[in-house]
């Protein structure tokens, strides 16, 4: 295997043994032990899995915890379907339960921090819904190639926490997606190509006062998150090479951009840690079928390792103590991605 299909990005052509060795000094890796989950303690603990293929699901991704953590939000692929729905499970009784019309394509959910409603992205109002039914919206990786499929008429809708009393947020044939609320619920950040590149916007709970955040037109933008304070947003973006990704964040209006990672793989879905310094993130660096999480201060720079399963494990959120971190991992028995939960201790090293 070359050093460039596993890490992902591009090395001097050294001879492979002193390559590796020379990997895992920059990195902090000791290859022997670069899957071993014990080194996921005392970070990670008490490690538990939320759904199961027996509860009906092809695959489950992208959860979010409720304010008061004791209920989440996640996406997952009916059997026998190829589209994401939107389901919502209790965790004190660990029943699903589909909140989303079962129509057309969905992502990425929220809670709106007063727990009163939830925004989650849908194209069930595609007047060519059947036409465009095997479009999976977001990222899709197959062998060594990556594709974001931006689905026709993908808006954002609020709706009860039971899916009831659906209200379109956005409109019309452009995609709309990757939405989060601020902290006090009174916004919404989102991505869309309206502008006939994706770029990053926030509007009003509401649907109205529209603001575009970024200004690209060459490159992705996506993937937000307004951090605790509100003040800043934090998104992936690959503007140095087509769908290799970095991690940026900037001010609300768009100022003060920062590119927070620059290690030549794929780094995406960020999240941040309610003190405000730290972010999650997934990354490549380990090989693109060993998707890692990472923790970084992106105030000192310090990073470390937070997974070390040999399958995939991304898409990190924190519950709003910290307490609790949730994600996305094939470490199941089946090798299905689901989600996964654990008690968290934020590292010394990254306070």
């Amino acid at each position: 295997m070359s050093l460039t299909k596993k890490f992902g990005y591009n090395l001097p052509p050294l001879i492979p043994f002193l390559g590796f060795f020379l990997c895992g000094i920059v990195f902090g890796v000791e290859i022997e032990d670069e899957f071993n989950t014990a080194n996921e303690l005392p970070a990670l603990q008490n490690i538990l899995q939320l759904t199961f293929s027996e509860d009906g699901f092809e695959k489950c991704g992208e959860a979010y915890f409720s304010p008061d953590a004791e209920t989440i939000i996640f996406q997952a692929v009916p059997k026998g379907k190829e589209q994401y729905q939107i389901f919502k499970m209790d965790l004190s009784e660990r029943i699903p339960r589909m909140v989303s019309t079962g129509v057309g394509a969905c992502t990425c959910a929220y809670f709106r921090p007063d727990r009163q409603k939830i925004i989650f992205a849908s194209s069930h109002e595609d007047p060519k819904l059947e036409e465009n039914s095997g479009k999976v919206p977001g990222y899709q990786r197959t062998t060594g190639s990556y594709v974001w499929e931006f689905t026709p008429y993908m808006n954002i809708y609020e709706a009860n926490p039971d899916g009831t009393e659906l209200k379109a947020l956005t409109s019309g044939p452009n995609y709309h997606a990757e939405c989060a609320y601020s902290a006090d619920g009174t916004r919404i950040v989102f991505a869309s190509n309206v502008s006939g590149s994706m770029n990053i916007y926030t509007m009003g709970s509401d649907g109205g006062d529209v603001h575009q955040v970024t200004h690209t037109d060459h490159c992705y933008n996506g993937g937000p998150f307004f951090s605790p304070d509100g003040q800043t947003i934090l998104y992936r973006a690959d503007r140095d090479k087509p769908h290799y990704l970095d991690i940026y964040c900037c001010r609300a209006d768009g100022s003060n951009e920062r590119k927070l990672t620059s290690n030549g793989g794929v780094n995406w879905a960020p999240y941040w840690h309610p003190n405000g310094n730290v972010i999650a993130f997934t990354t490549s660096l380990h090989g693109h079928m060993h998707y890692e999480i990472y923790l970084l201060n992106i105030e000192t720079g310090v990073q470390k390792r937070l997974t070390h399963n040999k399958t995939f494990d991304g898409l990190p959120v924190f519950s709003l103590d910290g307490n609790k971190i949730m994600w996305t991992s094939k470490r199941g028995k089946d090798r299905n991605c689901h989600i996964f939960m654990a008690d968290f201790t934020l590292p010394l090293e990254l306070k």
